[in-house]
């Protein structure tokens, strides 16, 4: 294989621009077999009506060309059917295989690592330090509030009070 020599670009676009062309004769001939195979299938089938003659005979040939137009529908028809319900067919078939392949997930893995260990995942050998990632947290102190006694004092003489102007509004 270290024998063979690439092939230019050059020659490489003559060969595909020949190869073009001669796709390009082969359509063309193959659209003229076409109008051809068309042509013969039309004589045969639909040969042209002899006008020539009187009105009884016109209109026997009208009622053949209605004969055969119908039995072409019905045919047309047939087909159309046909199409429809393998379309449906496939369609249904395409559902199924979506539904058997179905969407497969693969199984994920716990990986525990520690900090310094993700780190040097991430930046490779570069990283070379060990990192305490508490140090860098705030520290919180707890304080316990202590509630004074005379609180609850004051809220009796509180309402003791409020009982006295309360008597004071009722003798007047």
């Amino acid at each position: 294989m270290s024998d063979s020599k690439k092939m230019t670009s050059s020659r490489r676009h003559h060969l595909k621009s020949l190869m073009l062309q001669i796709a390009a004769n082969w359509i063309e001939q193959e659209k003229k077999d076409l109008e051809v195979a068309k042509e013969v299938y039309m004589a045969e089938t639909c040969p042209n009506p002899d006008l020539s003659g009187d009105m009884a005979s016109l209109v026997e040939i009208c009622k053949k060309l209605q004969s055969t137009i119908d039995k072409i529908d019905d045919a047309r028809y047939d087909v159309e059917a046909k199409v429809l319900k393998f379309d449906i067919e496939i369609q249904d078939l395409r559902l199924k295989v979506v539904e058997l392949a179905g969407v497969k997930k693969p199984a994920l893995k716990k990986v525990r690592m520690s900090a310094d260990a993700m780190l040097q995942a991430l930046l490779g050998g570069k990283h070379k330090t060990t990192i305490d990632l508490r140090s860098n947290l705030k520290q919180v102190k707890k304080e316990v509030k202590e509630e004074p006694t005379e609180a609850v004092g004051d809220w009796r003489k509180n309402i003791e009070d409020k009982a006295d102007r309360k008597k004071m509004f009722e003798t007047s």
